[in-house]
């Protein structure tokens, strides 16, 4: 009997045997596509890339609000036509995932800089958004500075899903968006997770980095000694924290903000001022009151969520009488999410690859995308005021005999004669023959030398 052949056989490329049926080896073809599966993940969706710190969904929905024309200084417009439109030009996904990510956008609990500018009800920490078709949307002024730019050949571009458009592959961003709102993400394989930070301590240490390139963490940690987070709460110890600025990794508690003291005329109690991130006020009422029937927790008699959109989150905790405030407070703060756990994970795509980053690599990727963009803009600019140089120069040059040059262009049979006898005449250059030739006549012979000669001077 013949051995058996252990060689693969692979199939075809997609389309290459329409209407065919083909054996293939399963094992081969299901690591294959899981890989590729896995790159689409990791790329295209769920990882955000280092130098403007998004995700694809939230780099499309910035960048397609910015084509509508929805500035900070223009009105709302309804979620759900943003939603449509980067639904159908850029992220052939669900409207959902779209929508998702616009609210997050504009929480100011969820982003320590919203990006975007919510009109209606996007949501609380105990609560979710209205329905897309209620909410209205627009850049917020922060987000301008992520967009701004990206026309002046600041960026590389790519052609959409279906090829129609094109699409920043990343935004210019102004600020480090990745430390300053920070992200979260679950890949295949691998997940990312990063906390929100202080705009003006990151850019103090931004700037620090470039002054002194071979600064270490610990200089750069005066700048930023931790995370803001935008609920607020207390840090509890520095080393998690030290440990994820040094290796991209590491975990620390954060405690809520609280006051202990006279609550009523009569009772002492504890208010709640400040909560761990993510952490809803309701979600803190429910698990006291759970332990306090439970007789888990003891010495409460009441407790009062007073927290509103104005004043901010205020829970009020009345006690009985002969309870200290801090002994049940630790007791709080051991058995309930008064005291929490972050973990950070600094996860992001540098040159296309998924990369553990500390503080120091995330500020230096921000600076060099920085520096790109920067010098790119420059060019964009400096060519810019070269081609409209050289437009001056001739026009400079024509309007010293203006009835010349008309005399020129109605003697002329078609515009080829006319502008090979400009050129002669003037000796001007092809690109300046045709743009005095598409100019209307009224506009040229109005021209003022001055004018041209101070624009010219500018130019240069």
């Amino acid at each position: 009997m013949a051995k058996e052949s252990k060689k693969k056989i692979v199939g075809p490329k997609p389309g290459e045997l329409p209407g065919k049926i083909v054996d293939i080896d399963v094992s081969s073809e299901m690591s294959d596509s899981f890989l590729e599966y896995a790159y689409s993940v990791i790329y295209s969706r769920a990882l955000p890339d280092a130098r403007d710190g998004l995700k694809p969904v939230h780099r499309r929905i910035l960048h397609q609000m910015a084509e509508m024309g929805l500035r900070p200084d223009r009105g709302h417009v309804k979620s759900a036509r943003v939603v449509g439109e980067v639904m159908g030009k850029l992220h052939p996904h669900g409207d959902g995932a779209i929508y998702d990510a616009l609210v997050r956008m504009a929480q100011g609990f969820s982003m320590r800089l919203p990006l975007v500018d919510g009109h209606g009800n996007f949501g609380s920490l105990d609560a979710g958004p209205a329905a897309m078709r209620y909410t209205e949307a627009r850049l917020a002024s922060a987000a301008l500075l992520m967009v701004e730019e990206a026309d002046e050949d600041t960026v590389d571009f790519g052609a959409n899903y279906d090829g129609q458009i094109f699409e920043p592959l990343v935004l210019p961003a102004a600020f480090p968006n990745l430390l300053v709102n920070g992200t979260t993400g679950i890949a295949v394989g691998m997940a990312t997770n990063m906390a929100p930070h202080n705009l003006g301590e990151v850019i103090a240490a931004a700037k620090h980095l470039i002054e002194n390139p071979n600064a270490t963490l610990k200089q750069l940690m005066k700048f930023v000694p931790g995370p803001d987070f935008p609920t607020g709460g207390t840090l509890v110890g520095k080393e998690g924290v030290v440990e994820a600025y040094q290796t991209g990794k590491g975990a620390f508690k954060v405690r809520a903000k609280v006051e202990t003291g006279k609550v009523t005329t009569r009772k002492q109690g504890i208010t709640i001022t400040e909560l761990p991130f993510a952490i809803g006020p309701e979600k803190v009422v429910e698990r006291i009151s759970e332990l306090v029937r439970g007789k888990k927790i003891q010495g409460i008699s009441d407790i009062v969520d007073l927290t509103d959109g104005q004043n901010g989150t205020k829970v009020v905790i009345e006690l009985k009488n002969g309870f200290e405030p801090d002994q049940v407070l630790e007791n709080l703060y051991k058995l309930t999410p008064l005291e929490d756990a972050f973990s950070i994970n600094a996860v992001a795509l540098v040159g296309g690859k998924p990369k553990t980053l500390g503080l120091k690599e995330l500020l230096q990727v921000f600076i060099n995308h920085r520096i790109e963009v920067v010098t790119r803009r420059s060019n964009f600019r400096k060519e810019k005021a070269t081609a409209r140089l050289n437009l001056v120069d001739g026009l400079l040059k024509a309007i010293v005999d203006i009835d010349k040059v008309v005399k020129i262009i109605r003697g002329s049979d078609d515009a080829n004669e006319a502008k090979a006898g400009l050129i002669k005449s003037f000796k001007l250059t092809d690109e300046q023959a045709t743009y005095i030739l598409d100019m209307p006549l009224r506009r040229l012979t109005k021209m003022s030398k001055i004018e041209l000669e101070t624009e010219q001077k500018n130019l240069k």
